[in-house]
């Protein structure tokens, strides 16, 4: 099975997330609970970030 690149996944942990975004995480976490239905999901016991929505909101909120 070949491993997609972070760039090429819909979905992102929120380890994934802080790596590709550059943001620790700690923050990251912070962030998907406070967004939750936003840009991030809860799935089973972890969140997941969606990359595309994540990126929006960046750009929306430059001050996180």
């Amino acid at each position: 099975m070949e491993k997609l690149a972070l760039n090429e996944k819909y979905m992102l942990s929120i380890n994934e997330a802080g790596a590709y975004f550059n943001i620790s995480v700690k923050k990251m976490r912070r962030l998907a609970e406070n967004n939750l239905g936003t840009f991030a999901v809860y799935s089973g016991n972890r969140y997941l970030i969606i990359r595309t929505k994540f990126k929006e909101f960046l750009q929306n909120n430059p001050m996180i």
